[in-house]
């Protein structure tokens, strides 16, 4: 079974582009779902939509977070998907299964007054490590870009003179994003620096590098928000990716339209784009007052 297993894997990482924290997750979902049908006499070509409704209820009992037994699901659904296409299936089981309902809920975002905070701090600008960190940072909220899309960005796809940045978002599809003159000033200051961390690396295309003079990863990002969280002592539940929910929030409040926000993010789907943006009672209020013609 682990076979299979693989040859999906190398699906989701060369064809449709997925991003290491998705395989690994898929990876830990299937071999969870192998386990049971190797537990219960079933194999992936015997298993039946009953098999895999029994396997989610035995996840439920459990006490499992319904975020992740949907998560579960979609690998499944994926999954059995893809053994169609190589014709070891002739139906896809898990198709029939319904998704469980989920709250709704908002991500962590930082106010105006809170991210100005977040991002101003006295830097060494003859350090390196630390002029690439605020640049880090400036360019995360100055463009909304995903952890793993900013730390697979390569020195091409930076235009400082355009202030324009090309992103390799999900499924392979790219767009253009803008960003503004702070994050340009901060990156133009690390670029100049940035020589003394690739000395090691010369042949290393990326445009954030590590201490080794390597790319830089999703989890050393993480790490910096949340020392510089701790910093100005802010301890909300916040995450790198609270600063691409501040910035569509930011550019809701001040006008900007729902689809441009959409495009900016990279989302498929305008339902995705909602659940960032957050607006409180107050500014719904004010909008619509100035708004509606009859207010």
């Amino acid at each position: 079974m682990k076979k299979e297993i693989d040859q999906f894997l190398d699906f989701l990482k060369f064809e449709k582009n997925a991003s290491p924290h998705t395989i690994s997750g898929y990876r830990r979902d299937l071999n969870q779902l192998a386990a049971y049908l190797r537990e219960n006499g079933y194999t992936w070509r015997t298993a039946e939509s009953l098999t895999l409704r029994g396997f989610l209820a035995e996840l439920h009992e459990r006490k499992l977070k319904k975020s992740s037994i949907v998560r579960k699901l979609a690998a499944m659904r994926s999954f059995f998907e893809f053994g169609l296409r190589k014709k070891w299936r002739d139906d896809n089981p898990a198709s029939t299964l319904s998704t469980p309902r989920q709250e709704q809920k908002i991500p962590g975002f930082l106010t105006e007054e809170e991210t100005a905070q977040f991002l101003e701090w006295p830097v060494d600008r003859s350090e390196p490590l630390e002029v690439r960190d605020r640049a880090i940072l400036e360019l995360l909220y100055a463009s909304g870009l995903r952890v793993s899309e900013l730390t697979a960005l390569d020195l091409e796809d930076l235009h400082l003179r355009e202030r324009l940045v090309r992103v390799k978002g999900k499924g392979k599809k790219e767009r253009i994003v803008p960003f503004g003159r702070q994050a340009e000033k901060w990156l133009r200051e690390y670029l100049a620096l940035r020589p003394g961390l690739a000395a090691k690396r010369t042949a290393e295309a990326a445009l954030f590098l590590n201490y080794r003079g390597e790319r830089l990863t999703p989890r050393s990002v993480q790490r910096l928000v949340q020392s510089r969280l701790k910093q100005i002592a802010v301890f909300r539940k916040i995450s790198p990716h609270s600063l691409r929910h501040s910035f569509a929030s930011h550019l809701l409040s001040r006008g900007a339209d729902l689809r441009v926000i959409q495009e900016l993010l990279g989302h498929k789907s305008l339902a995705t784009t909602q659940k960032y943006t957050h607006l409180d009672l107050s500014r719904l209020l004010e909008i619509y007052r100035k708004s509606h013609p009859r207010s």
